[in-house]
């Protein structure tokens, strides 16, 4: 569905991605991860056009992106952002709806169908209660519902998300990928996700690729992936890897440096 060919890419002198190359098929939960500074928020940003590689290219249904309208790419793919800045009040819907904008001409207004359309999302992600509420007055587990079903009102057949558990309470971050897992099995939509949490992204995504220093050090299933020997390489940092006794799924727990005991 989605394919890198050898993209490249710098901000200015120094690459920041190099030679990266991989496919997602339809359905896939594919997570992204590695360290600080290893190019994943940028990767996904050149996976929706908002940056274009200086070499190599990008496929979607193996039409080259560089060739697709950026309203046609808003039509296939909705991103929900590690931040996302609303500078007025909005109500929630009012939120929503701004996803029907690739759907709506200039100086239009959302019709019965957009409406539909975004309370069909807010249903999915359990927000109509909320549905007159500011987004202000929501709290960041709340939000994240609002900002997925802002995606999801596009209609797209992809969703990049880009940290999305970050600060939120493990409560949240459960209710939030079960959420989107639900999304993924159930009603088919493709999910890339960019992760600090190699334990959430183990237990949520079919395939992981692992950067380091903007280069693919590894692809693959989370138990090829997430192996001593390739995290220590990657991190610089001594873990213990064992399985989850209930999912099956790798787990990684830091060790203190040198052993030291309490």
């Amino acid at each position: 569905m989605i394919e890198a060919d050898s993209i490249s890419f710098r901000y200015h002198e120094d690459w920041v991605l190099k030679e990266i190359s991989f496919r997602v098929e339809r359905g896939e939960f594919v997570g992204v991860i590695g360290p600080n500074g290893s190019g994943k928020t940028t990767l996904l940003k050149i996976l929706y056009r908002l940056l274009s590689p200086q070499k190599g290219e990008i496929f979607f249904e193996r039409i080259p992106m560089k060739k697709m309208d950026r309203t046609d790419i808003a039509k296939k793919i909705a991103v929900v952002a590690q931040e996302t800045q609303i500078l007025f009040p909005f109500s929630v819907l009012e939120t929503v709806l701004m996803g029907r904008s690739p759907y709506i001409g200039h100086f239009m207004f959302e019709s019965e169908k957009d409406l539909e359309i975004s309370k069909r999302a807010m249903g999915w992600t359990n927000i109509l209660p909320f549905s007159e509420r500011s987004i202000d007055e929501l709290s960041g587990g709340e939000r994240k519902r609002v900002f997925i079903a802002r995606a999801l009102s596009q209609e797209p057949e992809v969703i990049l998300l880009d940290e999305p558990t970050a600060n939120l309470d493990i409560h949240h971050q459960m209710d939030f990928l079960n959420l989107i897992l639900t999304l993924n099995r159930e009603r088919g939509l493709t999910i890339v996700m960019a992760s600090h949490d190699m334990n959430l992204a183990s237990e949520f995504c079919d395939r992981l690729i692992l950067l380091q220093e903007g280069r693919i050090y590894k692809m693959g299933t989370p138990e090829e992936v997430i192996t001593k020997e390739h995290i220590e390489s990657v991190y610089g940092c001594e873990v213990w890897i064992d399985q989850n006794p209930i999912s099956g799924m790798p787990r990684i727990s830091l060790l203190k440096k040198g052993g030291i005991q309490r």
